[in-house]
């Protein structure tokens, strides 16, 4: 789908199914179709050709006539997608019932009935859409709608590393800057002066880096601090939430902080940092007041070294976070030439000092466009990037003619607005609208990135490129470009993976004002300049910026039957309408509020069942209780999200019977299929948090082709239902994530000694995690009988192993995509494990841990990219093997350690003394270490 083109996109082939024989549509309506169809092909090829050049510059009447052509061609897909749904339902067979065959030949009627009236709306519709379609066709001719050839767009190169890197990584371009910011911070010395809580404010307008050079001297400086909190604000920010968010991310995160008002939570921060030396960051303050009700939680007599700063664009709110002596203000200032230069190199030369003779004048001309502004040089210079090949000169031509005069204090929103509209407008047409399709967050969210993915599937935006593509993972594919492209920002987990994205207020402020035209998204949050809910309004995002706002114009609002999506973030549901006014909602996502006592959303909720057009239902964590039957009505359901709902026992028999269903999560919750029920789901890709007690569910298994992402728990198992499971998990040719578990106090080690015998995990195998008592050997037989099996495995997680070898410890340690291992052992294990310099090359989270039964040691030069450490230590193995000092390979060694070291002592059999030698000795060396990571030792499993 393109926001430009509209529905066309997926209209165009349903009108081409609604002339397959099996709808039977009488001749006339055929020919109807048929003209409808080649009608809008042509619109649809100048459509596209509109949505390539930006909007400003496009003629007022070319605007009119394709924002007609668009509103017609949702209205249509409604049309055709009713009837689609209705001959889809009227046609499913109901089972008969004991009242006799009167009522089965009265049902049958009826269903004769309804199809023929459907056929005759069809019929009604279809010859109305005909005359709107000629209307719009016969006002473009008589005002002569030229639409404009669009210049040749620059494709992104999909290979482009992610942008936006951690700030280590710009060229040294804000070496100089954080070294004023730590001079201002005077985080040198001993005096008095350096002693009491010092403000530091940055401050400069959107795009300069502010939140960046925080951030890298946050990370630079956060380990001499006994607690620290980098928190958003925002432009529209809820009080309550920045201090419950202070709070959280200082270490103070008791579950009565949701009830607590503001006052509460203000003296609860002053307590807890009372005796703290503490490092806070206040991201993006936009307003002096509630600058002032912040600041009310830190005490000026705090004389501990305490440092407190804060980043806002606005000069005065920085004037009001430093009113002592002691404070200071940092101006963010645009990068020099030079450094403007290197950064802009960087990211499209392979080497980063050689530019090109050809390419320097219209690189000095591009780089004075963007003012040394590092945002607007990293979104042109990802659009200008092509990795091995140059791109031609005259697309950087092009790219000049296309800015504007210029990035300047003055003018700074409007000029952004047009760079960062140049690589929107250089992005494919669907990748326009997956981008737009943002907007529906609040600033500063963090967007799940799997989420977001599944709601693109379930509005249509992403379709099927090869036969029998995942629609995940064409979905995947687009988000990556996205990142590629700089319009949207990675974030990382413990491992380094991407799983989630922020969109730069900057952009976000874009796509804003590109959606408001195109009428893509209106959101409402109660603030004054919330987008109209005048005209056809196809997606809803209910925000709470405005805390006193009750919603009652959205539920006065009389025309809210063609939303096809509605997204509501926390408080917001009290504006939700009743489900029954939505006639063709695809799309409803309340994840992340907790109902809890709200009775009357629990209460319309029942009504879920008359949304018969819905794709994506994401009840995630609003704890939810019980599912009613209805849910089975949902024929076209393709996502049911059900994660954290701890309270839900059981799935309704209805929900087994969705054959569209891709993705169902009810994790941590295990429900139990009935028998016969599994092998319905057909098109599932993800299932979470199934429990299997029978062989026949293990059996049907099997039969769920497109599984990728399996995660099951056994009940009471038996040989039968191991050998049931290990043999339909043989015919899952696509699965990339595999998590099993139990939920018995009986355990077995024979599931994973038959896995090791039967199966050969598919190449694509990312995840194996297994709860289930287990030998190494099943592991060491696939990698030894053919090791690329195994290569793309990058989390391994055992965690309850009988044994563990060097020999098991080396193998694990070849396997090179490997980035997050956690192995448990608590039986019988080999005295001294040593982690060798040439194994773990990849490996970022490390986890081994065997109890009192072992010691481990590193190597020089062992897990070179390690980010976090945990490891055991049996003092008494040591102790009695000779290494009485307990040097374990730790002093100047693991060398990217930085997030944190965690180690676990076990001091059974060792005297008291000994036990606090060895405590003694670790920390001693792990404080010396270059990074000075978080530390944690453990002692017989307490915190010491």
């Amino acid at each position: 789908m393109n926001i430009v083109t509209g529905a066309m996109g997926s209209l165009i082939p349903k009108l081409g199914e609604l002339l397959m024989e099996e709808y039977k549509l009488h001749k006339r309506i055929k020919k109807d179709v048929e003209f409808l169809r080649k009608e809008l092909e042509s619109m649809h090829a100048a459509l596209i050709k509109v949505g390539e050049v930006p909007r400003d510059q496009l003629d007022r009447q070319v605007k009119l006539w394709a924002d007609e052509v668009r509103e017609l061609s949702y209205n249509m897909e409604d049309v055709v997608d009713k009837f689609l749904v209705r001959v889809d339902v009227d046609g499913i067979q109901q089972p008969h019932d004991n009242s006799g065959r009167f009522k089965e030949l009265k049902n049958k009627m009826i269903g004769l009935f309804k199809k023929g009236k459907n056929h005759h709306r069809i019929a009604d519709a279809v010859k109305e859409i005909k005359e709107q379609l000629q209307e719009v066709a016969a006002r473009r001719d008589r005002n002569k709608v030229v639409v404009p050839n669009p210049t040749e767009p620059i494709t992104i190169d999909p290979c482009l590393r992610a942008l936006y890197a951690e700030a280590t990584e710009l060229v040294g371009i804000y070496g100089k800057r954080d070294e004023e910011l730590m001079r201002l911070l005077s985080m040198e010395g001993d005096d008095a002066s350096n002693k009491r809580l010092k403000k530091v404010s940055i401050v400069g307008f959107g795009g300069l880096g502010k939140t960046t050079l925080a951030r890298a001297v946050y990370e630079k400086i956060k380990v001499d601090f006994d607690c620290r909190a980098f928190v958003p604000v925002g432009q529209n920010p809820d009080m309550k939430k920045v201090l419950r968010d202070i709070l959280i991310d200082l270490g103070n995160s008791h579950s009565d902080l949701a009830i607590l008002d503001a006052n509460q939570l203000t003296r609860k921060i002053h307590e807890f940092l009372e005796n703290k030396r503490y490092l806070v960051i206040i991201d993006d303050i936009w307003d002096e007041k509630l600058w002032e009700g912040i600041n009310f939680a830190f005490s000026t007599r705090n004389n501990l070294g305490s440092r407190l700063i804060t980043t806002t664009r606005n000069f005065d709110v920085s004037k009001s976070c430093c009113l002592s002596a002691d404070d200071s203000i940092y101006k963010m200032k645009p990068l020099s030439t030079d450094d403007s230069r290197r950064l802009f190199h960087k990211r499209i030369f392979p080497d980063a000092s050689g530019c090109p003779s050809e390419f320097q004048q219209v690189s000095e001309d591009i780089l004075k466009k963007c003012g040394g502004v590092p945002l607007a040089i990293i979104t042109i210079a990802s659009a200008l990037a092509s990795g091995q090949q140059m791109k031609p000169k005259h697309e950087w031509d092009i790219l000049l003619q296309s800015l504007g005069s210029g990035v300047t204090k003055d003018n700074s929103l409007v000029e952004m607005r047009r760079i960062l509209s140049f690589s929107y407008y250089n992005l494919p047409s669907h990748l326009k609208t997956c981008l737009l399709y943002l907007c529906i967050y609040p600033e500063d969210s963090t967007i799940g990135r799997d989420r977001l993915i599944w709601k693109w599937v379930a509005e249509g935006f992403v379709h099927h490129g090869d036969q029998g593509t995942s629609l995940f993972l064409v979905g995947l594919n687009c988000f990556n470009q996205l990142i590629n492209s700089s319009m949207i920002q990675p974030i990382y987990d413990n491992m380094g993976q991407i799983y989630a994205c922020r969109v730069h207020d900057m952009v976000l402020d874009l796509i804003c004002n590109l959606s408001h035209e195109a009428k893509f998204v209106n959101i409402l949050d109660g603030t004054g300049d919330s987008m109209s809910l005048e005209g056809n309004v196809r997606r809803l995002s209910l925000q709470d910026r405005n805390k006193d706002h009750q919603g009652t114009p959205l539920r006065n609002f009389t025309d809210i039957s063609r939303v096809r999506s509605i997204t509501i973030f926390t408080s917001a549901v009290n504006i939700m309408p009743a489900l029954s006014r939505f006639e063709v909602l695809r799309v409803l996502d309340l994840s992340g509020y907790n109902l809890g006592k709200s009775s009357s959303l629990q209460h319309n909720l029942k009504g879920v069942g008359h949304l018969i057009h819905l794709r994506y239902l994401g009840l995630a964590g609003i704890g939810v209780r019980e599912l009613s039957t209805e849910i089975g009505n949902l024929q076209f359901l393709e996502v049911l999200e059900l994660r954290i709902n701890n309270e839900l026992q059981e799935l309704p028999p209805s929900v087994w019977k969705l054959r569209r269903l891709i993705y169902l999560n009810v994790f941590p919750s295990k429900v139990a299929p009935t028998p016969g029920v599994l092998q319905n789901l057909t098109s599932i890709e993800v299932l979470w948090g199934i429990l299997v007690s029978l062989n026949i569910i293990a059996q049907e298994l099997g039969n769920l082709a497109r599984l990728r992402q399996l995660q099951i728990y056994f009940k009471d198992g038996s040989l039968d239902l191991y050998e049931g499971f290990v043999k339909s998990l043989c015919n899952l040719h696509h699965i990339e994530s595999l998590f099993i578990g139990w939920d018995s106090k009986e355990t077995s080690l024979e599931l994973m000694d038959l896995l090791g015998e039967r199966w050969v995990p598919p190449v694509h195998l990312r995840e194996f995690v297994s709860w289930m008592p287990s030998q190494l050997s099943a592991l060491q037989g696939w990698i030894k009988r053919d090791p690329s099996h195994l290569s793309n495995l990058s989390e391994l997680v055992l965690n309850s192993v009988k044994e563990v070898q060097q020999e098991d410890v080396e193998i694990i340690g070849g396997l090179l995509s490997l980035r997050h291992l956690s192995i448990m052992s608590t039986h019988q294990t080999q005295r001294l494990l040593v982690i060798r310099a040439d194994g773990f090359l990849c490996m970022v989270d490390f986890g081994l841990y065997c109890g009192s039964a072992a010691q481990i040691m590193f190597e020089p030069g062992a897990l070179p990219r390690a980010e976090t450490v945990e490891f055991s230590l049996g003092v008494r193995v040591a102790k009695e093997d000779g290494n009485c000092g307990f040097d374990l390979g730790l002093h100047g060694n693991l060398l990217s350690l930085r997030r944190y070291i965690r180690v676990w002592m076990y001091c059974g059999g060792a005297r008291v003394g000994e036990a606090k030698e060895a405590k003694a000795a670790v920390r001693h060396a792990l404080e010396a270490h270059p990074n000075h990571p978080p530390i944690q030792i453990y002692i017989d499993d307490n915190l010491m």
